[in-house]
C-alpha cells in the first residue's frame, strides 16, 4: 500500500458522480501531522510545550511512509487489512444498488458501474486516510508518553485540522484527556493554534 493524493469525496449515484467541497483528501494534512510526529518525539525536560515551525522540511511520500513505519512497524499490515474492509464496504453498496426496488435496471446498472469506476479513486482516499490515522494516533501517543501540555502551529486550515484531529484522540478512550483548542497571537502578533493539553 502506498500514498498518493487522490481529491475530495466523490458522491456517486445513478445520476453520475460529483464530488463534495469541503471533504478533502487526507492526504493533504498527512505531511504536517509527519512532520509534527517526528519533531515531537524529543527529550521536553521541564518545558512540555511544542511550537511547529513553518521553516521545518517538506517531505516526498516515500518519506512519509518511512517515518509512520518506524513508529509503528506493523503499520503495512494494518492499512492492509483496514483497505480490505473498505474494499469489502464498496462491495455491500453494489449489493444495496442491485436489491433498490425502486430503481430500474438501467439506472441500477449506470449506478453499479459509477460505483466501479471510482472505486480505485476511493480505496485510495481511504489508504491515505487510514495513514494518517495512524500517524495522529502515533502522535498522541508521544503527547501521552512526555506529558505535552501545549502544541502551537500556525493558523492554517491544515494545521487546524491536523490539531483538530489530535484533539479529537486525545479526548477519547479510558485515557482520555481534557484539551482545549483556540487561537491565540504570538509575540509576534502572528495568529497561532494552540492546543492545550490535560490542564
Amino acid at each position: 500500500m502506498t500514498i498518493k493524493y487522490a481529491g475530495p469525496r466523490a458522491i456517486i449515484s445513478h445520476h453520475g458522480i460529483d464530488f463534495k467541497d469541503g471533504k478533502e483528501d487526507k492526504y493533504v494534512y498527512l505531511m504536517i501531522g509527519v512532520q509534527i510526529l517526528q519533531a515531537i518525539d524529543k527529550d521536553y525536560g521541564e518545558h512540555k510545550s511544542y511550537s511547529y515551525n513553518l521553516e521545518t522540511k517538506r517531505v516526498d511520500d516515500d518519506t512519509m511512509l518511512d517515518v509512520i513505519r518506524f513508529y509503528e512497524p506493523g503499520i503495512d499490515k494494518k492499512v492492509e487489512d483496514e483497505a480490505f474492509r473498505y474494499k469489502e464496504h464498496i462491495s455491500q453498496e453494489i449489493e444495496k444498488v442491485h436489491e433498490n426496488k425502486i430503481l430500474k435496471d438501467v439506472e441500477k446498472d449506470v449506478w453499479i458501474k459509477n460505483i466501479e469506476v471510482m472505486k480505485d479513486y476511493r480505496i485510495q482516499r481511504a489508504v491515505n486516510k487510514i495513514y494518517y490515522m495512524h500517524c495522529i494516533n502515533n502522535i498522541r501517543n508521544i503527547v501521552k508518553r512526555e506529558d505535552i501540555k501545549e502544541i502551537d502551529t500556525p493558523f492554517y486550515e491544515k494545521y487546524w485540522h491536523v490539531l483538530q484531529t489530535l484533539q479529537g484522540t486525545l479526548e477519547e478512550g479510558r485515557y482520555s484527556k481534557h484539551t482545549v483548542l483556540k487561537v491565540i497571537k504570538n509575540e509576534d502578533g502572528q495568529m497561532m493554534a494552540k492546543l492545550t493539553i490535560g490542564f
